[in-house]
């Protein structure tokens, strides 16, 4: 798993609309909150995500960008996104299958899932915070609004 401190781990994915996402683009410019959730329309993810969207202005905003990633192909996160009104980017971690979740330590190989992953990236590109959650335990919006105060 990525440690705290050191550089995460950058990808180029395809996001809900067909445009790749590279993390390493939001350096300089925004911290990066980015969470693996296991699987688009799903209660769980779809509660997380939608009180994300709620509360949309302190996990995006000129200094902070969201990115929600699972292992859905494009156009599953493309649905989930349209049907929940996501503002933010859902990105597709599908192929290579979970190379991304693989590489920050939250893929699950018996469900071929991610799991609930949270982590938070400065504008340097070094890992800030993390929490890991499994599959069936929703995480803590307030956890995020404390991570980001302590940057």
């Amino acid at each position: 798993m990525t440690e705290i401190g050191n550089e995460a781990p950058d990808f180029e994915v395809l996001d809900n609309n067909g445009q790749m996402v590279k993390l390493s683009s939001f350096r300089v410019s925004k911290n990066v909150l980015l969470l693996f959730y296991p699987f688009a329309f799903s209660g769980i993810c779809t509660g997380e995500l939608c009180a994300m969207r709620d509360d949309l202005k302190p996990f995006q905003n000129d200094d902070v960008q969201l990115l929600a990633i699972s292992c859905d192909p494009m156009y599953s996160n493309k649905a989930f996104a349209i049907q929940e009104g996501y503002k933010f980017p859902v990105l597709s971690d599908f192929w290579p299958h979970g190379a991304v979740s693989k590489a920050y330590g939250v893929f699950n190989e018996d469900r071929g899932c991610a799991t609930r992953g949270s982590f938070l990236i400065d504008k340097n590109g070094i890992l800030r915070w993390r929490v890991v959650n499994t599959l069936g335990e929703a995480r803590n919006i307030e956890d995020y609004k404390k991570a980001l105060a302590a940057l």
